[in-house]
């Protein structure tokens, strides 16, 4: 080791410093920050879920108000004849699994009659004082009262004030008793018994009933509570949503957050184990320092390397400098090393510096050449600098729609469960508001609203998907005259629109996917028919061009594209439309790059545009 010289070890220790140093405090820092991060990341998901669970609840109890007060208006209810009562009030039961008991009441109170899914024949009450009756003879409807039914599951009584159809004036209250076993079940779906026992989702009234727990077997139980520090929280907070670390009376630490839902006086709480983030912190943790240990390794074996490099040169470049300065060129002698290499190769220099004087004129007349190489080999750079930052910029873009293409993906499926329940409910509530009889012309109105938007909203949809996804191409041979006459003849053209047709006699040849070329043919004729919302013609031409390529022409007879707007056309997302996407055109220059054609536009304001779609022609292989 001691040919090494002290140089070696000094390179080794600074390498060592230099490259660990800033790295382990760096990721020392940003370990630490990870869980700061990972626990309010943890947190904002709780809040949202929160949220959730309250507009879950609302509607769920909506849901059955809505069922109760349609129900204060049947017929039935406006008659004296306590059987038909007594029958629809079974017919009720039988429709809302979730309703346990219904009562009616008359205008003073007393329950008249009652129907239950226990069929027992109990003693009926009078609800004189019971605010089930007086709040919805003032408020005309009401919904509290929470309890547990015989003593077994949580419910909630709901009132319907009953209107006398002819008089005008409150014949009774119609009273239906809801069980909220539901909740619960929604709650143990999000929250599933496999997860971590401190993991837990509850709902509960601003006097501590417990109205839904995840844990079904603790909501059932008539004297369930939250632990009394979370309801501390709860109960004194002056915000309606908020997150944070609790402190339980045992010592274990949770991250609770809550929602609360003004409608019902309820809060929804939902708690998980502080432990969760600090197991994937120490995970990270443990992770991180395997990572430093490899690096450590690595740093080791590269700084040996680079010595190896760097050391062994210089003690050469000493050797030859000394003999360089002795005017000796041939049979260097070995000479032994001393103990500091950069010592030595100073001294070294300082003795060569006079033989080096005789080099200075060949030395200026090479610096001339090569400054004269300099500029030469400058002005190469910048041309390959500028090419390189086209293809840069160039792959910037297709990175950028890449991440869009994936994210819209993502947006659109998860937007199109939504509108697929809205879809579903309205269906249901049409196909009810049927049952129930004739449709109030407003509501079928906006109902048909609802589902033209909704339709309008899964077009979009379709839109982007069609734009982000991106399938092998699926290639057929094609004559491009039958291909346009399928499209023409199936595109459900307006009646104010006139189709022309100018086919080439020639019917040329094309090896496309049918599938992409028709969505690419219909995204154009579509654009033209939007832009002549009157009257018009869209003329379809087919030819060859002087090149060989052939040629599908779509025009309009529409107001024309202007020049500053022409150039932005094919940019995903661009459109001057109050509605739409931007993607239609976008779609069709994708189609037609993949397969390696290309797409022109010429448009004359006031008169119209044409779109022609350049494809390579194919020659089909002849017939046996």
């Amino acid at each position: 080791m001691h040919k090494r010289g002290k140089l070696f070890f000094k390179f080794l220790f600074v390498l060592l410093v230099v490259s660990l140093g800033p790295l382990a405090f760096v990721g020392y820092y940003i370990l630490n920050q990870s869980k700061v991060v990972i626990k309010q990341a943890v947190l904002s998901d709780q809040r949202t879920m929160a949220v959730g669970l309250a507009d879950t609840a609302r509607n769920y109890v909506s849901a059955f108000h809505s069922v109760i007060n349609d129900a204060a208006r049947l017929p039935e209810f406006q008659t004296q004849d306590a059987q038909r009562q007594k029958e629809a009030l079974g017919r009720l039961l039988q429709t809302n699994a979730s309703l346990i008991e219904m009562s009616l009441l008359d205008a003073r109170g007393m329950e008249t009659v009652r129907a239950d899914r226990s069929n027992q024949q109990e003693e009926l009450h009078n609800y004189a004082e019971d605010p089930i009756f007086l709040k919805a003879v003032h408020n005309g409807e009401y919904v509290g009262s929470l309890d547990h039914y015989k003593g077994l599951y949580p419910t909630i009584r709901i009132s319907a004030q009953i209107v006398n159809s002819s008089t005008g004036r409150m014949s009774g209250v119609l009273v239906g008793r809801l069980n909220l076993s539901g909740l619960s079940s929604i709650l143990k779906t999000a929250f599933p018994a496999s997860s971590q026992a401190e993991t837990e989702a509850a709902v509960v009234s601003h006097d501590g009933f417990m109205v839904a727990d995840s844990n079904i077997d603790k909501a059932f139980k008539a004297d369930a509570k939250l632990p009394k520090e979370v309801t501390d929280i709860l109960f004194n907070s002056a915000e309606n949503e908020g997150s944070g670390e609790i402190q339980m009376q045992d010592g274990s630490r949770v991250l609770g957050s809550f929602a609360y839902e003004s409608s019902l006086d309820w809060i929804v709480y939902v708690q998980q184990p502080v432990t969760m983030v600090e197991n994937a912190s120490n995970q990270l943790m443990s992770s991180a320092g395997k990572a430093m240990l490899y690096v450590i390794a690595f740093v080791l074996m590269f700084g040996y390397l680079i010595s190896l490099v760097i050391v062994q040169p210089i003690q050469t470049l000493r050797e030859a400098a000394l003999k360089l300065s002795e005017g000796e060129f041939e049979d260097l002698p070995e000479l032994k090393m001393p103990n500091d290499e950069i010592g030595d190769l100073a001294q070294t220099f300082s003795q060569m510096s006079d033989s080096l004087r005789i080099k200075t004129a060949e030395i200026v007349s090479a610096r001339d050449e090569l400054e004269k190489l300099n500029r030469s080999l400058e002005s190469r750079v910048d041309a390959r600098t500028r090419e390189l930052k086209s293809a840069q910029d160039e792959l910037i873009k297709k990175e950028r729609l890449a991440a869009i293409g994936q994210m819209a993906s993502v947006v659109g499926h998860e937007i199109r469960n939504p509108l697929a329940v809205i879809n579903n409910s309205t269906y249901f509530i049409k196909t009810k508001l049927t049952n129930a009889g004739e449709i109030d012309p407003k509501i079928a109105k906006h109902i048909g609203i609802i589902e033209s938007e909704i339709q309008q909203a899964n077009g979009i949809i379709n839109e982007i998907l069609g734009f982000a996804r991106t399938r092998e191409l699926m290639l057929k041979p094609v004559n491009v005259n039958n291909y346009l006459e399928e499209i023409l003849s199936s595109y459900p053209f307006p009646p104010h629109i006139e189709v022309m047709r100018q086919l080439s006699p020639e019917n040329p040849w094309v090896n496309i996917d049918t599938e992409e070329m028709k969505q690419a043919v219909r995204n154009i004729i579509g654009n033209g028919i939007e832009v002549m919302p009157q009257s018009g013609a869209i003329t379809v031409a087919t030819s060859r061009t002087a090149d060989g390529l052939v040629q599908i022409a779509i025009s309009d007879a529409g107001p024309g594209i202007p020049q500053d707007v022409l150039e932005k056309i094919f940019a995903p997302f661009f459109t001057t439309k109050a509605r739409g996407t931007g993607l239609g055109l976008a779609v069709v220059k994708k189609v037609i790059d993949r397969h390696k054609g290309k797409v022109e536009v010429e448009s004359v304001v006031g008169k119209g545009t044409t779109f022609k779609l350049l494809l390579p022609a194919y020659t089909p292989p002849p017939q046996a």
